[in-house]
C-alpha cells in the first residue's frame, strides 16, 4: 500500500472573515489559547506532510507574521486580488514543486477541533479508493452557510452548490461540505486551470473542481463523519464561544482520563497545551492558560487563574492569579495572592494572603504569609517576611533590588528601600524603614523615638466623643488611686499581704 501521509497540505486562510465584526483577523482569533489557524497548522503537521503551504491575504502582514511564530517550516502563500477557494488552491500548488505527484489535502484555517487523525484517515482513504477526489461531509442541524453535497440516485457526489447559488431545494439538504478534501495532485493542478468565477459572487469555487471530476468520469468519495465538530467552521463570534465551548469540554476531559481530579469540569478551563499530573484536585471556577504545566497531587483553586505557570508535585494554589511564575514542590500560594512575571517560590515556601510579587525569588522554605508586597528581591532559605512589608523597589526613575538573607527575620510593617541587602541570620525590628544594609546576625532598627502629648485631646479636640472617653477614663483611674491607701490599710489591720498595685488595676 503507498504511503498515507499527505504529499501536502494547504491551509486556506486568506478569507475577510466579515461577520465576525473584528479588527482582528478571523483566523486569528482564538479558542484554547490557540489562534484558530493554529489549531489548524496544528492538526496539519501532526500528519507528516512533505510541505505544508498556509493562503494568506486579509491583513497579510499580521497574519503571515502569525503563521511564521508558530511554525518556520511554512510555505506562505499570498493570494491575489482573485477571490474565491478554488483561486487560493491555484495560488498555492504555484508555490509548491512542479511536478507534485501524490494526495494533496486541502483544509480552512477556521476549522479548529479537526484532528491529525481525521487527515489522516481521509489521506489513507483516498490512497485506498483511488478517486480523484476524496472529501469530508456531515450532516448538520442548522447548515446555513455551507456548500450542499448534490448527490446522484446511486449516492455518488455530483456537485456541491455554495450557500450563495443554491435553490431553495438545494438548501434545505443537510449534508454539507467541509471544506477538507484529498485530491490525486496532478488531477487537481489540471482541473483548477478550469474553474471559473462566473457565478453570483465572481469567485472562483473550490468546488467546481468536483464537477469537473465527475464530466470527466473521475471517482468523487465523500465520507460522511460522525464527529460533526471536526467540520465545523468559525464565521462569527457566536460559533467562536460555541466551539470554544466544546473544544474545553474536550480538553477537560482528556485531562480526566490521563489522572486529573477536576471537582466541576463546566466551571474549569484549560487551554490546550496545559498539562496536569495525576491526582492534582482542580477546584471550580479554575482557569489553566498558555504552557501552564502542574506536577502531581496538587491543589489549584477555587477561583485561580494560572499563565504560562510551572507548578511542583504536592504543591497548592488557592484563590490566586499568576502569569509567568514557577511554584516549587509542597509550596503554597493563597488566598487571594497576585503573583507577576519572574516569582520563582521555592520548594514548601510560602507565599499567603494578600501578597503581591514580581521578579522576586523566594528560597526553599522562605515565608512572605501575608500583606506584602515584594518586587525586585531574593529571599533566602528559610527567611520570613512579616505582615505588612513593603520592597520599596521604585524611586520614580529605576527599579532596583533587594536581598534578604537566609533565615533573617523582617518584622512587620516594614520597609526596605532598594538597594539594600539584609545579611544570613539577620533582623529587621518591625515598623522599621531599612535604608542601609544589615549584617550577619544584626538586627536593625529605624523607628523614631516614642513620645507622647499630655493633654493634646483636651486642646485640639474639645467636645467630641474621643475626648469624653479620655476625661472619663481618667476620672476612673484617680477614683482606683484614692481607693488604694483604704485598701492598704485595711490589709495590715487584718495582717493580711497587700495586693500588688498592678493587680489591684487590672
Amino acid at each position: 500500500m503507498s504511503d498515507p501521509r499527505p504529499t501536502a497540505v494547504i491551509v486556506l486562510a486568506a478569507g475577510e472573515g466579515t461577520r465576525m465584526k473584528s479588527t482582528t483577523p478571523k483566523v486569528l482569533h482564538t479558542i484554547g489559547g490557540r489562534s484558530l489557524v493554529g489549531h489548524a497548522i496544528r492538526a496539519a503537521r501532526g500528519a507528516s506532510p512533505e510541505r505544508l503551504a498556509v493562503v494568506v491575504r486579509h491583513q497579510r502582514e499580521r497574519v503571515a507574521e502569525h503563521v511564521s511564530a508558530l511554525d518556520e517550516d511554512v510555505i506562505i502563500v499570498d493570494q491575489d486580488e482573485v477571490k474565491g477557494t478554488g483561486r487560493a488552491v491555484a495560488c498555492a500548488l504555484q508555490a509548491l514543486p512542479e511536478g507534485l505527484t501524490g494526495t494533496v489535502v486541502v483544509t480552512y484555517g477556521d476549522v479548529p477541533l479537526l484532528a491529525s487523525e481525521t487527515i489522516l484517515e481521509l489521506t489513507a482513504m483516498h490512497v485506498e479508493g483511488g478517486d480523484a477526489i476524496t472529501m469530508i461531509t456531515a450532516a448538520l442541524a442548522d447548515p446555513t452557510g455551507y456548500g450542499r453535497i448534490i448527490r446522484g440516485a446511486d449516492g455518488v457526489v455530483e456537485a456541491i452548490v455554495e450557500q450563495k447559488d443554491a435553490t431553495p431545494e438545494q438548501r434545505s439538504i443537510t449534508e454539507v461540505n467541509s471544506g477538507i478534501y484529498a485530491f490525486d495532485a496532478e488531477f487537481l493542478r489540471e482541473a483548477i486551470d478550469q474553474v471559473e468565477s462566473d457565478n453570483a459572487q465572481g469567485e472562483m469555487y473550490l468546488t467546481d473542481v468536483v464537477a469537473i471530476a465527475r464530466r470527466q468520469g473521475l471517482g468523487v468519495r465523500a465520507d460522511l463523519v460522525d464527529d460533526v465538530w471536526q467540520t465545523e467552521g468559525v464565521n462569527d463570534k457566536v460559533q467562536l464561544a460555541r466551539l470554544g465551548v466544546e473544544h474545553n469540554r474536550r480538553t477537560v476531559e482528556q485531562a480526566m482520563r490521563d489522572g486529573a481530579i477536576v471537582i466541576d469540569p463546566a466551571a474549569t478551563w484549560i487551554d490546550a497545551d496545559v498539562t496536569i499530573g495525576p491526582d492534582t484536585v482542580v477546584h471550580p471556577n479554575t482557569q489553566l492558560h498558555g504552557a501552564t504545566t502542574i506536577g502531581s497531587d496538587c491543589v489549584i483553586g477555587p477561583d485561580t487563574t494560572l499563565t504560562d505557570c510551572e507548578v511542583g508535585d504536592s504543591a497548592s494554589v488557592v484563590r490566586t492569579q499568576a502569569t509567568l511564575a514557577v511554584v516549587g514542590v509542597g509550596a503554597s500560594v493563597g488566598p487571594f495572592s497576585y503573583l507577576r512575571p519572574g516569582t520563582r517560590l521555592g520548594a514548601r515556601g510560602k507565599i499567603g494572603g494578600f501578597v503581591e510579587t514580581k521578579n522576586a525569588v523566594i528560597g526553599e522554605g522562605a515565608k512572605v504569609p501575608h500583606l506584602t508586597y515584594c518586587g525586585d528581591a531574593t529571599i533566602g532559605a528559610g527567611a520570613n517576611i512579616g505582615a505588612g512589608t513593603i520592597f520599596a523597589n521604585y524611586d520614580g526613575v529605576a527599579k532596583s533590588h533587594t536581598t534578604v538573607g537566609a533565615h533573617s527575620f523582617v518584622g512587620s510593617d516594614s520597609v526596605l528601600v532598594a538597594p539594600v541587602t539584609i545579611a544570613d541570620g539577620a533582623y529587621v525590628a518591625a515598623g522599621s524603614a531599612v535604608t542601609r544594609d544589615i549584617g550577619a546576625g544584626e538586627l536593625g532598627i529605624s523607628r523614631a523615638p516614642q513620645r507622647n502629648v499630655e493633654g493634646w485631646v483636651a486642646r485640639r479636640r474639645p467636645g467630641t466623643a474621643t475626648e469624653a472617653a479620655a476625661v472619663l477614663s481618667s476620672e476612673s483611674a484617680a477614683e482606683t488611686d484614692a481607693e488604694l491607701p483604704a485598701v492598704a490599710g485595711a490589709a495590715v489591720e487584718n495582717d493580711q499581704p497587700t495586693t500588688d498595685t498592678k493587680d489591684a488595676r487590672r
